[in-house]
């Protein structure tokens, strides 16, 4: 493999570790992880420190309307498009130390890293916090992102409400974080994302790096089934309709149709409502929502039309009723082919395990890759283990994926001289 720019450049990864374990200081969970959700006290105190550190590292930050922050580093092309580099600072509210974040300060240390090196690159170079990634507390996920990408609409975004009835964008407003340019209007020569894996594949395996092909689309299906509330004592077995015990059997079949696509192919049923929900009555109805994820399209129709044919044949059969209706999903995401490459390239130049690997959660890129030529980057994660407190990377898994992360944008955004 011939040699790129900057072919022994790597990060300093001590200081990228005590940039995450700072940044951890702000909003602390109760069980050694984080509570920093959007919009929050918590969250403005963790962008004004990136601020602060984006600034320390002589970049100009911007702010657009839905407070995404953009710190730029200037390149020696003056009308070329600037390469994008990011995640989100935002977490659950029992969250990991490095969901998200790891992605915005290894973009910061890649930008650290340049300027220690003395190294111009023709492009811009931009750290980005996008806000809002969680959707936690104002649903949906990747919020700020959909508006920049268009999927969303701005006015839509700024009315939804978290469980208080708070407003996004009061509460945008409130911490102070909104500034004046309109979202979307800047444009992107490429994007970089970096992540921990949030799955237990790169350690199984015992990869370093995770070179992100693909986004798992998603396809949520609410369903309901009806039967008749029942005494559990006193009515006999064959007079039932148990609204539960066909839940039970669409689940059953639900695994089965994920497994027949295996293995990239995943379902089940995350949240479920019993009615009436008592120790002592058979359950007359229960409300359930379907979750079908693959990066193939075909396979996620695939796996709609049989749920409903086989639910359909389930609930004739034992006289239940069964309704079904669509309420969330997105199309699977297939990254830019050569940013993947750039990725891969970089990887085997560092020397470092890898492999081709799909994306089971959403992430801003996906929306970004709308706009944009995007690539993601994975690194192992503790088994497998996200959105909980007990979440964990080691420091040389963030450093070989931030090394890598610097590789791919040097070798996009390019080496002046």
């Amino acid at each position: 493999m011939p040699d790129a720019p900057g072919q022994n450049m790597q990060i300093d990864g001590d200081r990228l570790w005590d940039s995450l374990m700072e940044m951890a200081r702000i909003g602390p969970g109760v069980a050694g992880g984080n509570n920093r959700q959007t919009l929050t006290d918590e969250d403005a105190e963790g962008r004004a420190l990136f601020q602060s550190w984006c600034e320390d590292a002589g970049c100009e930050m911007g702010l657009d309307s839905l407070g995404n922050m953009f710190a730029r580093r200037e390149g020696t092309a003056p009308d070329a498009l600037p390469v994008y580099v990011g995640s989100h600072l935002d977490t659950q509210p029992t969250g990991g130390k490095y969901d998200g974040v790891l992605g915005v300060l290894a973009g910061l240390e890649v930008i650290r890293t340049l300027n220690d090196l003395g190294v111009k690159t023709k492009h811009p170079i931009v750290a980005t916090n996008w806000t809002n990634e969680e959707g936690t507390r104002f649903a949906p996920a990747m919020l700020s992102s959909g508006v920049f990408a268009g999927v969303h609409d701005q006015d839509w975004a700024e009315d939804r409400t978290d469980a208080k009835g708070l407003r996004f964008g009061d509460e945008l407003d409130r911490i102070g974080w909104r500034g004046e340019e309109p979202v979307g209007q800047r444009k992107m020569h490429a994007f970089f994302e970096l992540h921990i894996e949030q799955g237990p594949i790169l350690e199984a395996e015992d990869k370093q790096i995770g070179v992100v092909t693909h986004g798992q689309g998603l396809s949520w299906t609410q369903v309901t089934i009806t039967g008749k509330d029942a005494h559990t004592g006193s009515t006999p077995m064959p007079m039932r309709k148990n609204a539960g015990l066909g839940m039970a059997r669409v689940l059953e079949a639900v695994d089965r149709i994920a497994w027949s696509h295996k293995p990239d192919a995943v379902g089940a049923a995350g949240h479920i409502d019993v009615y009436p929900n008592s120790r002592n009555v058979i359950p007359g109805r229960v409300v359930f929502t379907v979750d079908f994820r693959s990066p193939d399209l075909s396979v996620i129709e695939d796996m709609e039309r049989r749920l409903r044919e086989e639910g359909i044949e389930i609930c004739r059969e034992m006289g239940l009723g069964i309704e079904f209706e669509k309420v969330g999903g997105f199309d699977p995401v297939e990254f830019d082919a050569t940013l993947v490459g750039s990725v891969r390239n970089a990887a085997e130049r560092l020397g470092y395990t890898h492999r081709d690997i799909v994306s089971g959660a959403g992430h801003d890129a996906c929306w970004i890759n709308r706009v944009a030529p995007a690539a993601m980057i994975m690194c192992p994660c503790v088994d497998g283990l996200s959105h909980n407190e007990a979440e964990e990377i080691t420091k040389d898994w963030a450093k070989a994926g931030a090394d890598v992360l610097l590789h791919a944008v040097v070798e996009t955004a390019g080496v002046e001289g």
